[in-house]
């Protein structure tokens, strides 16, 4: 049986690395949908037909994604032409980390070589490359999310289906529900941190007079997404543009801020709100971040927490022998009387499977 189960991951393992290129793209069109689907509820308990809720999350959806093409792609533009103003003190920075490299004992053709790999100029050329590679790949997931947005539309029953799949198979609603409520958590809290960290990254580097201090501002802000090492990819490009315009010192002071914001509230405090929301302890987070990163590449990192919820929901969660393994996952394991209360207040907490809905959408005698 383990090795048969062995075989059975390396065979699923495999097949998602195949096609990562479909599977990432569908997974957040599908945690984008889960994060904004309370709009529609709520909508609907103000009174608003079907078809306006559906309407307003094409709007807010749309809207979203096209805004921030727009913003990374002027971003991008005002940075190429930043870089190639700074061009000749991207040479200068060049010549004499090879000068100083070259008292320290390093050969000329060895030192040359160094300087010339850590040209700055070629390598914020490649961080705009990026940029405009991902408000390319949000434009690529329009279609995807209008198929996720018709489905929406078709919802209306998902009380109804829960409730018909829950008279035979029990815990595998209760495990969705917990996938939606861990995924909705994480969002939010992630979202509350990242704002925070985006607008204080956003002042400090304007104060030190940090070129597109927006824009590191979003890029904190999305980075802020990345379990543990999203703190890092967020401060390397405006630490390189600031050693670019202002030498060392302005780098180090870029640095030394980062280190004090980020790294206290992503770091120390983030991680707390994050492990009691999805119920996942710090170790297991971060090794979800290399397996996902790894097997869909750059969007496996955003999706991150969201996967390990729905691979526990569906592995763990749904069969009432493998609760073991939760004790094993989460940050602080509960008590079965815990989970109960859990379960309860998260049935009562109006995400759409509400004890009245129950009643009426049940079978008549």
């Amino acid at each position: 049986m383990i090795l048969l189960g062995a075989a059975a991951v390396v065979v699923t393992v495999a097949g998602l690395f195949w096609v990562s290129w479909l599977i990432g793209p569908l997974l957040l069109a599908l945690v984008i949908v889960v994060a904004v689907y309370p709009i529609k509820t709520w909508l609907q308990g103000k009174g608003w037909p079907a078809w306006a809720t559906v309407l307003s999350l094409i709007v807010v959806i749309y809207g979203s994604v096209l805004v921030l093409v727009a913003f990374l792609a002027a971003s991008a533009s005002q940075l190429s032409a930043l870089l190639a103003e700074n061009s000749g003190k991207s040479q200068q920075l060049v010549n004499s980390v090879t000068a100083a490299l070259q008292k320290v004992g390093i050969t000329p053709g060895q030192s040359s070589s160094t300087a010339n790999s850590a040209n700055l100029s070629k390598f914020a050329d490649q961080i705009g490359a990026v940029l405009a590679n991902v408000g390319s790949l949000l434009s690529s997931l329009v279609f995807i999310l209008a198929l996720m947005l018709f489905l929406t539309a078709e919802s209306g029953g998902t009380n109804r289906r829960m409730n018909m799949i829950s008279q035979d198979r029990p815990h595998i609603v209760t495990a969705l529900e917990g996938f939606v409520h861990g995924t909705r958590s994480y969002l939010v809290v992630t979202a509350v941190f990242g704002l925070i960290v985006a607008v204080l990254d956003t002042a400090a580097l304007a104060i030190m007079g940090i070129p597109l201090a927006v824009l590191w501002g979003v890029l904190a802000f999305l980075t802020n997404f990345i379990p543990n090492v999203g703190f890092i990819i967020g401060l390397v490009p405006p630490a390189l543009l600031a050693l670019l315009t202002g030498g060392w010192q302005l780098a180090l002071a870029v640095v030394v801020v980062y280190c004090v914001l980020n790294l206290v509230i992503q770091s120390l405090v983030q991680p707390r709100f994050i492990g009691d929301s999805v119920g996942l302890s710090a170790t297991v987070t971060f090794l979800a971040l290399l397996f996902w990163a790894w097997i869909l590449g750059p969007l496996g990192a955003l999706l991150a927490i969201p996967m390990t919820l729905l691979v526990k929901a569906v592995l763990v969660d749904s069969d009432p022998r493998a609760g073991w393994v939760e004790a094993l996952l989460g940050a602080e394991p509960s008590t079965p009387k815990e989970k109960t209360d859990k379960k309860d207040r998260r049935k009562h907490a109006g995400n759409g499977h509400r004890p009245e809905a129950d009643v009426a959408t049940a079978p008549a005698p």
